[in-house]
């Protein structure tokens, strides 16, 4: 099997900090992969927060990850500071991608690549929704956060 190979971000819509805690960690001492996950849903809550919405209201619809890819390139460990980058990529009526770079703010290594494939949900009729409006205005004109 090929290695993951992801792109770098093409925009940056949203960046924001986070401290790695011990919970983190795996039996190897440094972030499991697992956690690199919940490190970018994290991000991901914070930048829905910060567009007015949540994954589970996004103007009247949700949001579901469909698909997930992490290239790890550097161990990471507890106490340590990390920005993550993020940009929405590939928006379709109902779908998009995010992708996300971490970044270690002590030496500003990239430690990570990871991207999510995100597709708007209706939870109650539990079936694929459209993107908002507002939401495809914002990043067909790219505007940044």
């Amino acid at each position: 099997m090929a290695r993951v190979r992801l792109p770098q971000i093409k925009n940056i819509d949203f960046s924001t900090e986070l401290t790695v805690h011990v919970e983190h960690l795996n039996y190897g001492g440094h972030v499991g992969n697992d956690k690199f996950l919940s490190l970018a849903h994290e991000a991901r809550i914070r930048f829905l927060e910060k567009l007015g919405g949540s994954e589970l209201d996004f103007d009247g619809v949700g949001l579901i990850m469909t698909d997930a890819q992490v290239m790890y390139k550097a161990e990471v460990f507890r106490a340590e500071q990390l920005r993550v980058d993020m940009g929405v990529e590939e928006l379709t009526k109902s779908r998009f991608e995010l992708h996300y770079k971490i970044t270690r703010l002590e030496d500003d290594k990239e430690v990570a690549r990871i991207q999510t494939g995100m597709a708007f949900f209706d939870y109650t009729e539990r079936i694929l929704g459209r993107a908002p409006q507002s939401f495809e205005n914002k990043f067909r004109e790219r505007q940044i956060l």
